[in-house]
């Protein structure tokens, strides 16, 4: 691919796209609302277009595809414009902020033949690829419970709460390993310290009709980082922890029946699995690239876009039902 990809937002994250995609030669326009930002930008990237203006990415003809980084409260109106434009769409999470819009978006990449794809970057870092091949030879044995905490001290946000700020990135993850199987029964609370219109801090159950249950945590009003993903078989446990230097860890615990009824834990010495040190954002936008030139549905597409999208609303409505279950279609209890 030549220079045929745009991009739209260049904030905090979206400057980390503009850097992958100039350095892979593919970056063709840059657009932001911000004069000062572009103006800051033309030193880094003088080979690159740069505007203020959307009207310069919808009717480009050299412009094959777009990143949208934009705030997510603009997701669903910039994606749907660039979808009608004809361009293929990579979207930063969520999808969009209500399922009926997101649900517009996936019937109009169908209708407009074009790739859009949902920046759930996890799925594309190295160390999950390595987890979702344990778990493919049954060497944890049967999944249990499945949990995950995304904390930091960081930037606290006006236009979205935590549980869609952070969130995305786990429950996309935990559909993944559960093969795509949605919850029967969501509950979430959580508390809102700092602004009392915006969570800061969440934690969702949730239970699937296989038994797995598991939570997610998160928050940004937390004394340290934490990023990691406990997943609990029957015969092992595994550790993804994305702060670490060793990136997935197995621990070979198992729990001994003493005495007919007396459980006891036997605890074991845990190893590694060696993991490749790829930029997961590198690989996630060279499988955008790829859905673009073979017209190929990538890894988290629309739909799986708008599968996390629904499990966050019915998170949001028990959230704001004070931990009210959400219950899914033929919960049996």
């Amino acid at each position: 691919m030549g220079k045929e990809i745009a991009i739209m937002g260049v904030g905090a994250w979206g400057k980390n796209h503009m850097r992958n995609l100039h350095e892979m030669g593919v970056l063709h326009t840059v657009m932001d609302r911000s004069r000062e930002r572009l103006d800051l930008l033309r030193k880094e990237i003088p080979d690159v277009h740069c505007t203020t203006d959307e009207a310069d990415v919808l009717g480009h003809p050299d412009i094959r595809a777009v990143v949208v980084s934009a705030p997510a409260a603009h997701h669903f109106e910039i994606t749907k414009k660039l979808l009608a434009s004809g361009k293929d769409v990579l979207v930063e999470k969520p999808l969009a902020l209500h399922v009926e819009e997101g649900e517009i978006l996936v019937e109009l990449a169908q209708k407009m033949d074009r790739v859009l794809m949902v920046g759930h970057i996890l799925q594309y870092h190295p160390a999950v690829s390595k987890l979702r091949d344990v778990i493919g030879r049954d060497e944890l044995g049967p999944i249990r419970y499945i949990y995950s905490n995304r904390l930091n001290i960081g930037k606290l946000r006006s236009e979205e709460n935590v549980l869609w700020s952070f969130a995305p990135h786990d429950i996309s993850l935990i559909l993944m390993l559960m093969n795509g199987e949605d919850p029967l029964v969501i509950s979430a609370y959580g508390g809102a310290f700092v602004n009392p219109r915006v969570y800061d801090t969440t934690l969702t159950f949730f239970r699937f009709r296989s038994g797995v249950r598991g939570h997610v945590f998160v928050s940004w009003l937390h004394p340290f980082k934490e990023q990691k993903l406990v997943v609990v078989g029957a015969e092992k446990m595994a550790v993804f922890d994305d702060i670490s230097r060793e990136k997935l860890f197995i621990y070979p615990h198992r729990i001994k029946i003493e005495e007919g009824r007396i459980p006891v834990a036997q605890k074991a010495d845990y190893y590694t699995i060696p993991v490749e040190t790829r930029e997961p954002l590198r690989e996630e936008l060279l499988h955008f690239i790829q859905c673009v030139e073979r017209r190929e549905s990538p890894r988290t597409d629309a739909r799986e876009g708008l599968r996390v999208l629904k499990f966050l609303a019915r998170a949001e409505k028990s959230l704001q039902n004070g931990g009210k279950r959400s219950e899914g279609d033929g919960d049996p209890s």
